[in-house]
């Protein structure tokens, strides 16, 4: 298996410059499949905090990086949606968040806010002893009571020292969501309406941006709300917290090399 990784052919979140190098650095096994991002772009091309595969190295070493609450020691780790990378000496806390384009983008938070994760639910199983294993969408499981009221597609806040779940966000109409892939990733709104479709096709969803009713608008001769159109896979219910944040880390490349 090849050691390297083609710009050209990363994934649209991967925040890299496709075109100014032919080789990037290739994500190692972990979280989030292929569209985990190497810790080491994080590092070197998004916040600039090392020039170097070798400096990041060392970086790393000193165990000040933390990926929700573990120190994380290889710079191929990938890092992806939800995460929560906490930089222990500088003070610095950031989830990351998709962004405009789809690409991973850093978002600032508190300290407070970085003890735990959000988590959308892409699965859930009977596991022997009567209780049910919930899979996160970055493959993280967990195990509750066989009677709890967590679904398929619903979202979770677990606290990263002890993977106790704090928060519960039903995906139902009404919630708020924002999209994480596809043409309106990084946009944000309310369910409208969860279209159920036949067969094995996915799920529509019709996300709101402005609350109001847009056929009661329309028909009333109003101006329409502002809102999309997007497949159930692609949206994950979110609080009211995520979008409160003052501002953003784009998680642009500058092209940089990998070694």
């Amino acid at each position: 298996m090849t050691k390297h990784q083609k710009r050209l052919s990363v994934p649209k979140s991967w925040p890299v410059e496709r075109k100014t190098e032919t080789f990037t650095v290739k994500a190692d096994a972990g979280p989030h499949g292929e569209a985990g991002v190497p810790l080491l772009i994080i590092l070197r091309d998004v916040l600039e905090y090392a020039d170097s595969r070798k400096e990041a190295r060392y970086a790393l070493n000193q165990n000040n990086v933390l990926i929700n609450g573990k120190a994380v020691s290889d710079e191929e780790r990938p890092v992806g949606m939800f995460d929560i990378m906490a930089f222990t000496e500088r003070e610095e806390y950031y989830r990351v968040f998709p962004g405009e384009g789809g690409r991973l983008a850093l978002t600032p938070i508190d300290e407070e806010s970085a003890g735990s994760k959000l988590g959308k639910i892409v699965n859930k199983q009977h596991v022997p002893g009567g209780d049910v294993q919930l899979t996160l969408h970055d493959g993280q499981t967990l195990t509750v009571d066989e009677d709890s009221e967590y679904g398929g597609g619903d979202s979770i806040v677990v606290a990263n020292d002890d993977d106790e779940i704090v928060a519960h966000f039903p995906y139902q109409e009404g919630e708020l969501v924002t999209a994480v892939a596809g043409a309106h990733a990084g946009d944000i709104g309310r369910i409208d309406e969860i279209q159920i479709t036949p067969g094995s096709s996915e799920n529509n969803v019709l996300v709101e941006q402005d609350g109001g009713d847009s056929e009661a608008s329309a028909s009333e001769g109003g101006e329409a709300a502002d809102g999309f159109e997007t497949v159930e896979e692609y949206v994950v219910v979110i609080d009211e917290n995520f979008t409160g944040e003052d501002s953003e880390t784009e998680a642009e490349s500058d092209g940089g090399g990998d070694e």
